[in-house]
């Protein structure tokens, strides 16, 4: 077992699959590096090293009291990096919550290492619905959650985690058995960490974050995604980075590392591979110009 340790003095899990070169996996809430084995194993198959970690307060890093805000979370990446001697040609792949330590990353360290970057659900640049935000999420929904999670956190995420899926009384997208996993994934956080991540992701900008992306960014991102609104999110992003390209999961709901592995797996390795003329990439223009539709449009309806 890998376990390093921080600068203040915590101690992170993290493993590392494959030889070649670094693809640095970062994990959502409330999960662990666990959820993305199956594409690391892809990754190690392909010539890549993959290295995953548990954030802070999950899976089984250290819980500490506090310390759960994203300049945090970025210094904790830079020394698993550096632990890994990733120093040159690297790629960071942030899923949902995951997309902010890789902004946060690329401007607090000066994206040091780093040639490419992957935004996969991911809730930057910013998350709560205001009135510079109009398609993000209201704050109330994540007070509610707040809420519930002190309630019974065990019942909270037998539900949460259907909407993560997509999950219905007729859509069955993933087993069971990927939901019992996801919760397993969950239990193993502490309460404390679990709120006070909650509260680091639905409130931190990363606007500011973003031009320090100054590297090809691949953003995919379900159409259906109801967790985190892909309006507010990858369009946003498409809109404000010209090096960015976006593919759109069609009907897809937030957790597409487990709806859409194999796509995804492909589609990471075409973006790695620099051959995302494979891939079915959305029209950057064409998309821009209906975001733009809808920005003129939509107070008059």
């Amino acid at each position: 077992m890998t376990m390093i340790e921080t600068s203040d003095g915590m101690h992170l899990y993290a493993k590392a699959w494959g030889q070649g070169r670094p693809v640095v996996l970062i994990h959502g809430w409330p999960l662990s590096g666990d959820s993305w084995d199956p594409i690391a194993n892809r990754l190690a198959d392909a010539g890549f090293q993959a290295i995953a970690y548990d954030r802070r307060g999950f899976g089984r890093s250290d819980q500490p009291s506090g310390g759960y805000d994203y300049d945090t979370f970025a210094d904790d990446l830079a020394q698993v990096m550096a632990h890994f001697d990733v120093t040159r040609d690297a790629a960071l792949v942030g899923f949902s919550m995951g997309g902010g330590e890789v902004a946060r990353y690329m401007a607090r360290h000066d994206g040091r290492g780093v040639s490419q970057v992957a935004l996969i659900s991911s809730v930057v640049p910013f998350l709560p619905k205001d009135l510079s935000n109009p398609d993000g999420v209201p704050p109330e929904a994540f007070d509610e959650m707040e809420r519930d999670l002190l309630a019974d956190r065990a019942h909270f995420f037998t539900t949460f985690f259907k909407q993560v899926f997509g999950v219905g009384l007729l859509e069955r997208p993933v087993s069971q058995a990927v939901l019992d996993h996801a919760w397993a994934m969950a239990m193993q956080a502490g309460l404390r960490p679990t709120l006070q991540t909650l509260r680091a992701f639905s409130t931190t900008d990363f606007r500011g974050d973003l031009p320090s992306i100054n590297v090809p960014a691949l953003v995919i991102h379900g159409t259906a995604d109801k967790t985190v609104p892909i309006a507010a999110t990858a369009h946003e992003v498409l809109r404000r980075l010209p090096r960015a390209a976006l593919i759109e999961y069609e009907g897809e709901p937030h957790g597409v590392y487990a709806t859409q592995g194999r796509r995804l797996g492909n589609d990471l390795i075409a973006f790695l591979d620099g051959n995302l003329d494979t891939v079915d990439v959305t029209d950057r223009q064409a998309a821009l110009d209906e975001m733009t539709a809808r920005m003129v449009v939509a107070p008059s309806l």
